[in-house]
């Protein structure tokens, strides 16, 4: 009996903590479980407490075939901090390095494109010889003005000729002389006497058109119809033109320079290949011809893209390069609609130049002309010079390149237009009209919708066109008129305040004093 007491007192030893670790379990989930409204048996401990047993075991065993091969790549990310540190540090040097590199590489850029055009030479320090020729000078005017470039070139001459420098007092007084013989009076119609020199040439110019002008395949629209675009500062003239110039190694190389007119020139999908209408089956297939791809540097799936663009087809490239095109909606009338689209399809260009001419000029090597205008695009292509590139629309060259180059675009344009016909304008009149046509920041057309329509003046309005019309429009307003002007002062009868009219000096005629001691 003792053992078997033993027996028992030994078996019951294990039991007795075992009852106590339910407990802790049955503890801990009470605490886990908040939601649960009835407390777990005995049985639920016990299932809980086995089934722990076998999550721990089987983590356990998880625990050490990872420990075999993915604790190296957990050690790995311990390393890593300091390793990155040095690499970040690294990598910022190395950028920073780029950046240097990049913003010298960007100024050795800048340079090149500036050596083909160069700015304004930084003026030199003169020579104690031409100092001294300056100083002669400024004493011999007498404090008069004469503009730098009169004062330049007579040193210039004094250099070359060193006879002259005994002459230099009668120079500048022959100077002085013709200069002052050349400026324009006081109070004189300077705008009258610029519109009669435009105006009565104007009146012996051509009426025709077109004009071959420079090239012979390009027409442009010359004469008097061009004189009054420029005048009128049309928004698109009627035969806009580019002359595109290149740069470096472009303007020397044919196959360089048929790569940018490529570029630029608009190219169709009529023009690369043959379209052709499956009226049965509602198919349209797309014969590409290599021989013109290669001309204009296209590939198969250049095309393809550009096809695709258009909705409600599906399109697919079969044997021999032949693009399948299938409509999402079969009909003929849908077949012709997208049949027409192809054909306006653009694959490759810049919109608005229709086409290209490229030339060989003499000292200048290959020159680009183009039927059709787009200076912003132009400019961004690789290869143009931007400097000396030109178009004959006046409102783009001002969008882009700003006023003061559309003020020397109309300047250029019209005495072009009046040198090509054999009349000889002054420069300066031109340039009266473009300073008046630019005054404000903006192109404006000399006419009433422009300068003349924009007068203070409400009888010169008048005068100009629809008179009824501007004279009710002031009625209506109260506006009053001062008179400044020549129109306004002709029609009332007053003389003008220009000229001999607007000195009022007024001269007594009395009898003359008789000198002392007759």
């Amino acid at each position: 009996m003792a053992k078997k007491v033993e027996k028992t007192t030994k078996e019951k030893k294990p039991v007795k903590p075992a009852i106590k670790k339910n407990a802790s379990d049955v503890k801990t989930t009470k605490k886990t479980v908040k939601t649960q409204t009835k407390k777990p048996t005995k049985t639920e401990a016990k299932n809980e407490k086995t089934t722990q047993k076998v999550a721990e075991k089987t983590s356990k065993v998880e625990v050490k075939k990872t420990k075999k091969e993915p604790v190296k790549k957990t050690k790995e990310p311990e390393k890593t901090p300091k390793s990155t540190a040095k690499e970040k540090a690294v990598k910022t040097k190395k950028k920073s390095t780029k950046k240097k590199t990049k913003t010298k590489s960007t100024k050795k850029e800048e340079e090149k494109e500036i050596k083909m055009v160069p700015p304004p030479a930084k003026e030199k320090e003169e020579s104690s010889e031409r100092k001294k020729i300056r100083a002669e000078i400024n004493k011999a005017s007498k404090d008069i003005y004469l503009p730098e470039f009169i004062i330049n070139s007579i040193i210039d001459k004094v250099e070359k000729d060193k006879t002259l420098k005994t002459k230099i007092k009668k120079i500048v007084e022959r100077v002085i002389a013709e200069y002052t013989s050349n400026l324009i009076d006081p109070t004189e119609a300077c705008g009258m006497v610029g519109a009669q020199s435009i105006g009565e040439p104007g009146t012996q110019m051509t009426m025709r058109t077109f004009h071959y002008a420079g090239v012979a395949e390009i027409n442009v629209t010359l004469g008097l119809p061009r004189l009054i675009e420029i005048v009128d500062a049309r928004s698109i003239p009627s035969t806009p033109m580019m002359t595109i110039y290149l740069q470096n190694e472009y303007k020397i190389n044919p196959d360089l320079a048929k790569e940018i007119a490529n570029k630029i020139e608009i190219t169709t999908l009529t023009d690369v290949a043959d379209i052709e209408m499956d009226l049965i089956n509602i198919i349209i297939n797309i014969k590409p011809n290599k021989k013109t791809m290669e001309k204009k540097g296209l590939t198969i799936d250049e095309v393809f893209e550009s096809v695709q663009k258009i909705r409600k087809i599906d399109a697919k490239i079969e044997k021999k390069d032949v693009i399948k095109i299938t409509l999402d909606e079969p009909s003929y009338m849908n077949l012709q609609v997208v049949n027409e689209s192809l054909k306006k399809l653009k694959i490759k260009g810049i919109d608005g130049i229709k086409r290209i001419i490229i030339r060989k000029e003499p000292h200048e090597g290959y020159v680009i002309y183009s039927e059709g205008s787009n200076l912003s695009e132009v400019l961004k292509i690789e290869g143009v010079d931007p400097y000396r590139t030109s178009t004959n629309d006046i409102h783009s060259v001002a969008r882009e390149l700003g006023i003061e180059a559309a003020r020397n675009m109309i300047i250029q344009e019209a005495y072009n237009t009046l040198s090509e016909q054999g009349l000889n304008v002054d420069l300066r009149h031109i340039m009266l009209v473009a300073d008046v046509m630019t005054a404000d920041g903006t192109v404006r057309a000399i006419g009433r919708h422009g300068v003349s329509g924009e007068k203070s003046s409400v009888l010169s309005r008048a005068a100009f066109e629809i008179t009824v019309n501007h004279l009710l429009l002031a009625s209506q307003r109260g506006e009053s008129d001062t008179l400044n002007g020549v129109a306004e002062n002709i029609i009332v009868g007053q003389p003008v305040n220009l000229g001999t009219g607007a000195v009022k000096l007024i001269m007594e005629l009395g009898k003359p004093k008789q000198k002392k001691g007759k």
